[in-house]
């Protein structure tokens, strides 16, 4: 495989990112969205997510986007503004090189930059792929919703994980 850079995302990356996600959406239980967004959702995304100047990085092989990671305020009520989610996909072709880690420990450098204090991940299905990365990265188990989502016949759990973003 060719050597995997990181970058700021850039508009003209929605059709790889939406082509990454409807993988996700299709295939897995990482997300509960069961119909993929189109482009022009990830479009949108990628204009609000850069109005706020929150990160929203893009990983690269032979210059094509293999994976994504983004932040966004956790909930829009402002007690919680110092408090962000991450987003991390990842293509299938190329899950277990270290792209989602070099995504993610990028992504936690931005979001502190950016002036968050925490970050949470909302892990549907409890994949523990997803589940292992973000503790590799630090992140520790903060609770478990039991059977509150649904997807291909499976009743499935949704984990928060969390870091400081201090230190």
């Amino acid at each position: 495989m060719t050597a995997i850079t990181f970058r700021t995302v850039l508009p003209g990356d929605a059709e790889a990112i939406a082509a990454i996600y409807a993988h996700h959406v299709l295939h897995g239980t990482a997300t509960f969205d069961i119909d993929p967004p189109p482009v022009l959702f990830w479009a949108e995304k990628i204009g609000a997510i850069a109005e706020r100047g929150w990160p929203f990085l893009v990983a690269e092989a032979g210059g094509s986007v293999v994976g994504y990671a983004y932040v966004a305020q956790f909930r829009d009520r402002p007690a919680y503004a110092r408090t962000c989610e991450d987003s991390i996909y990842v293509a299938p072709e190329v899950t277990g090189r270290g792209i989602g880690r070099g995504l993610l420990e990028a992504l936690i450098d931005g979001a502190r930059d950016c002036g968050f204090e925490q970050i949470i991940a909302v892990i549907g299905g409890a994949e523990p792929s997803s589940m292992g990365l973000h503790a590799r990265c630090g992140f520790v188990e903060a609770g478990r919703m039991r059977a509150v989502g649904r997807k291909f016949g499976r009743t499935l759990d949704t984990v928060y994980m969390q870091r400081p973003l201090s230190g």
